[in-house]
């Protein structure tokens, strides 16, 4: 979440400096994780009228200008392809020093002496655009700093938000917190001044066919908006300091709304709608064109708004291109609307992108505010668009359930871990706007329609914890009984084996527990387990052996010009059986045993004059095992296993019980993974 500190003081201004500010927000949970100020340090730079332009008499691509300061009138040689009289754009006076370094001076240019420069976007800082001057206002007050009129003063906060916030995705929310943190009072939430006047009387049919997608759907035509009129300067300076960019009024002002009240909403071109309006889930065979210019194939699993041809928008997502507004838009259907988080979570990432409106949706937003928030939208589009509104439609089919939570005192001291009393707990939840009933020994809370993330007991402790201060918890150290053990002389700890294995010449490696599952099935038996949402398609089973992922180590080193290679690893291997029940290496239905792999490669030794060279063999590797279980009744049985060579393979018994395998890498693998010589392989228990 992105927006700029002037915007936030608009609802909240507590008497904070901006380090503050992001100290108390950091602390509080919501992380600030830049803060950095909009505009770079300058000085000396006024708005300046141009009067007058002639062309250089001896530079065909520059610009002779009289220019009045506010203090004088001069002359100012400019060679911007944009400037004309009666413009009104920043000038930087002799003595400035501009970002980057450069000092502004008189100078003669081409023979005209010239008094300043007029200045591009990219010259003060401000953005990358030098395509010519930066125009301001025709209003903009002559020879005013420019700094103090556009407010180049100003901190951009960047929020890094934990997924349990959503209504911390707004301007407004940020200030709720802002304000609960410092007690400075808060602004109203925007709304319009008046009523929006309903001037015509037309609607556009909606029908909600799916509740499970959409719990409340509101929506109203404006006709006669002019969709050339221009955003607002305050507006757009808003939305370009949250990392907007301005495309159009109609777009602005949504963009607007959803930044500022988190509420995510759309306009269509009503002209373009045919018929009325189905909210439903898509259906297999359909597709929709989006306004990124992506085509996508729907089905069931996607939400849609469709008309009595096509679909014509992604449910929560992102609007359709057949529908979009532009320039020549004169009549719309804006709507604003509760998607079910769990209908849109995941849905952007099937289609390979992100959008400020999924993101909020699928995290919750307040269902109880669509109309009042599409109040607000309208008065904004009447205001710098015009137009005549009709009727609010507001349907309602099904809203999240906000069922009170409670919380024990005694537990919520327990653990914060530090002696809250009853009336700090009861001011947290005054601060923060819950309501709340206070019981002998508990609090009885239900959770604002815009607080998701108040579910259970620990989420109100949490409330109490960071209002009360996390700076304020006490430094305590833990106490526990600690019983000391008896340890089998026989028993190995996890790091004095390691220890052990890398005297021998091996060298540790950390693999992922996730695996490909053709690899595995070659290399293994036993049945793996697969995942449901794998980060990656060649990791979507859990492992079953230890080989798979030491081979791959391997490879890579052999990518890498290495030619003797010992690696080991100690790690969890996982295999589904249904007969396993629940024990000290296993969970009901999988084992989960410790193992230790070993893997050599290339020669047995080093280079050296000592001893001739010759490839590591199985008997190597054997050695190396004997020497690492040093127990009586090892022994090693020749006996074939997956993916080792069916007469260089053995399995390990220790005392009557099978503990693993030992072998080298079976030649049609070895020849499979492109390896030049023979791999020898073991793994035990």
């Amino acid at each position: 979440m992105k927006f700029p500190e002037s915007w936030l003081r608009a609802y909240v201004d507590p008497a904070w400096s901006s380090g503050q500010l992001s100290d108390a927000l950091t602390m509080a949970g919501l992380e600030v994780e830049q803060a950095d100020p909009y505009a770079p340090p300058f000085g000396q730079v006024v708005v300046a009228h141009v009067r007058e332009v002639v062309r250089h008499p001896d530079a065909d691509k520059l610009n002779v200008c009289e220019v009045d300061t506010g203090r004088d009138v001069r002359t100012i040689v400019c060679g911007a392809p944009n400037v004309r009289p009666g413009l009104r754009v920043p000038c930087a006076l002799p003595g400035a020093v501009l970002p980057g370094g450069m000092t502004i001076a008189v100078a003669k240019v081409r023979g005209v002496q010239s008094s300043g420069m007029l200045c591009s976007a990219r010259e003060l800082g401000l953005s990358d655009d030098h395509a010519g001057l930066l125009l301001l206002p025709d209003d903009a007050p002559i020879g005013a700093d420019l700094r103090e009129y556009l407010s180049l003063d100003d901190t951009v906060f960047t929020l890094k938000l934990t997924p349990n916030r959503p209504d911390c995705l707004a301007v407004y929310g940020v200030a709720r917190e802002v304000a609960a943190l410092s007690g400075a009072p808060l602004a109203p939430m925007p709304a319009p001044a008046e009523p929006v006047p309903v001037t015509i009387d037309d609607r556009l049919p909606v029908q909600v066919l799916a509740p499970d997608l959409c719990g409340r759907f509101s929506g109203r035509i404006i006709r006669g908006v002019d969709a050339k009129a221009a955003t607002p300067a305050w507006i757009r300076s808003r939305l370009e300091r949250a990392g907007q960019r301005s495309i159009s009024a109609l777009v602005d002002l949504s963009n607007y709304v959803m930044l500022e009240l988190g509420r995510p909403t759309h306009v269509f071109d009503l002209n373009k709608i045919h018929g009325g309006l189905q909210v439903r889930w898509a259906r297999s065979g359909e597709s929709l064109e989006l306004l990124n210019g992506q085509t996508v194939e729907l089905d069931e699993q996607v939400g849609v708004i469709a008309d009595e041809q096509a679909v014509e928008s992604l449910a929560g997502i992102m609007g359709g291109e057949a529908t979009a507004v532009s320039l020549d838009t004169t009549d719309v259907f804006v709507e604003a609307a509760f998607w079910w988080p769990a209908a849109v979570a995941g849905r952007s990432r099937r289609f390979n992108f992100s959008t400020d409106a999924g993101h909020r949706f699928e995290r919750g937003v307040d269902a109880s505010t669509t109309a009042e928030h599409l109040d607000y939208l309208t008065s904004l589009i009447l205001e710098v668009c015009g137009g005549r509104a009709g009727p609010l439609d507001d349907i309602v089919c099904a809203l999240p359930p906000r069922p009170s939570v409670t919380m024990r005192s005694d537990r919520a001291r327990r653990i914060i871990g530090a002696p809250v009393s009853d009336a700090d707990i009861a001011e947290a939840f005054e601060r923060l706007g819950l309501a709340f009933e206070q019981q002998a020994d508990r609090f009885v809370v239900t959770p604002p329609p815009y607080r998701f993330d108040l579910q259970i007991e620990e989420d109100l402790i949490e409330e109490v914890a960071r209002l009360w201060g996390y700076d304020r918890l006490p430094l305590a150290a833990p106490k526990a009984a600690a019983t000391m053990r008896e340890a089998p002389s026989n028993a190995q700890t996890p790091m004095a084996l390691r220890r052990r294995v890398a005297a021998r010449d091996y060298m540790e490696v950390i693999q992922y527990s996730f695996v490909a599952s053709e690899t595995d099935a070659l290399l293994s038996d036993h049945r793996a387990i697969r995942l449901l949402n794998p980060i990656a398609s060649q990791m979507d089973v859990m492992r079953t052996t230890l080989f798979g992922g030491l081979i791959e180590t391997l490879r890579h080193n052999l990518n890498r010009k290495a030619s003797r290679v010992r690696l080991f690893e100690m790690g969890r291997v996982f295999a589904a059986d249904p007969a396993v029940r629940p024990g000290p290496q296993s969970v009901n239905g999988v084992a989960q045993p410790w193992m230790l792999g070993l893997l050599a490669y290339g020669p047995a030794l080093d280079e050296q004059w000592g001893a001739k060279t010759r490839e590591v063999d199985f008997f190597d590797v054997k050695g190396d095992l004997e020497a690492l279980v040093d127990m009586p009744g090892l022994r090693f049985v020749p006996e074939a296993s997956p993916g080792l060579h069916p007469g260089r393979s053995a399995t390990v018994w220790l005392q009557g019980q099978r503990i693993g395998r030992l072998g080298a890498l079976h030649p049609a693998l070895q020849q499979r993974f492109d390896l030049p010589h023979p791999v020898i392989l073991a793994e035990v228990a």
